[in-house]
């Protein structure tokens, strides 16, 4: 790398977007500070809703409904405490589940978060807030 170039770190993840109430599903992993709208990222070479599928079943144990899963936009934003030029891709999903949402191993807790939490999520998830308060389906 020449002098002056930056290596970026691209993180892709995919999310799931739950609505309910005006408010949006978030969820706290153990030994975390921060809530994240539901996800993680993929693994190998699978596809956004494999991913969903996956990461929805392990932290919150129900089944995403691949066949209702529509796309509700794709977001990009630093991560500040991770090396310069790190991001993060969110690829955001709204889908029906089948089961009780119940936090797995992984998840400390799930909440449902307003506008007005918006500064308790990471950059990304802000964006996505940002999108749904203008939408008018966050209170």
């Amino acid at each position: 790398m020449g002098a002056g170039t930056r290596r970026n770190v691209l993180i892709d993840t995919v999310a799931w977007v739950r609505v309910e109430g005006g408010r949006v599903l978030c969820a706290r992993p153990r030994g975390k500070d921060v809530f994240y709208v539901p996800g993680g990222k993929r693994e190998g070479s699978e596809s956004d809703l494999e991913t969903l599928v996956r990461e929805i079943r392990e932290e919150l144990s129900v089944r995403i409904d691949p066949a209702t899963a529509v796309h509700a936009g794709t977001y990009e934003a630093a991560v500040p405490e991770l090396p310069a030029g790190a991001v993060v891709r969110m690829a955001c999903y709204t889908a029906e589940y089948a089961g009780e949402l119940a936090p797995s191993s992984e998840i400390e807790e799930t909440a449902w978060f307003s506008y007005a939490d918006r500064p308790r999520v990471p950059p990304v998830d802000r964006l996505l807030f940002d999108h749904l308060k203008r939408c008018g389906d966050l209170a």
